[in-house]
């Protein structure tokens, strides 16, 4: 699989590309956004490791950019301590972030988790398979081992969401976005009493869940390691 580093600092980008070539990935380099942003537009990748401080096009507005016409996985490269860049890299579409310095363990793990959950999802026009989940598109009806979950309509929109872009870390603010149109007024606040009911009905147990999992702090995210 091919991934795409856009970093201006030669030696972490050289890091990164030791780590992830010894995993056998291909792995391209751009010292800017903006060159990373050209190569996108011309060429297939299946993740993008971004930092965020970047000469021509900062980390920010290429996610911004890249988000108007991909779904590719996105790991941003984010300062330690550095919270807001975290929910802001978050909010506008990436999937994930790993903190400098990071270990190489860290981000191999990040890496293959990522394309392992998003390439190997199974979905079409009708149907969502994830784990022991069957999700019918056309019946709006989610199965857990072949029985009905009975979800409402917010629960069943919150998870639509959480899967598209397993391992994908949502913040409240996103995921209320997902069912603002089921509320006449409200905020983000709602989120965690929907997530609790979600995970009473999709979880084999609620307090220890294996789906839905809770990012202190930032949000939600869905993986499974089955």
């Amino acid at each position: 699989m091919k991934i795409l580093i856009a970093e201006d600092n030669a030696e972490i980008a050289a890091l990164i590309r030791l780590f992830l070539e010894k995993e056998g990935y291909e792995v391209i380099w751009k010292e800017d956004g903006q060159a990373a942003l050209d190569f996108l537009l011309e060429q297939e990748v299946h993740l993008c490791i971004f930092d965020i401080m970047m000469p021509r096009l900062d980390g920010f507005s290429l996610i911004q950019k890249v988000r108007h016409f991909s779904t590719v996985p996105i790991l941003v490269l984010t300062a330690k301590n550095m919270e807001q860049d975290k929910i802001l890299g978050l909010d506008l579409g990436a999937d994930d972030y790993i903190v400098k310095p990071f270990s190489s363990l860290e981000l191999v793990s990040r890496v293959k988790a990522h394309l392992r959950r998003n390439y190997l999802l199974q979905t079409n026009d009708d149907t969502i398979l994830y784990g022991n989940l069957k999700i019918d598109k056309q019946k709006c009806i989610v199965y857990k081992n072949g029985v009905d979950c009975n979800l409402t309509a917010t629960e069943y929109k919150l998870l639509l969401k959480l899967l598209s872009s397993p391992e994908r870390v949502f913040t409240k603010n996103q995921l209320y976005e997902s069912i603002r149109d089921n509320y006449l007024d409200g905020d983000e606040s709602v989120i965690p009493v929907h997530i609790s009911r979600l995970r009473d009905k999709i979880e084999a147990d609620s307090k220890n869940p294996a789906y839905i999992k809770t990012i202190r702090g930032l949000g939600y995210k869905i993986e499974h390691n089955a």
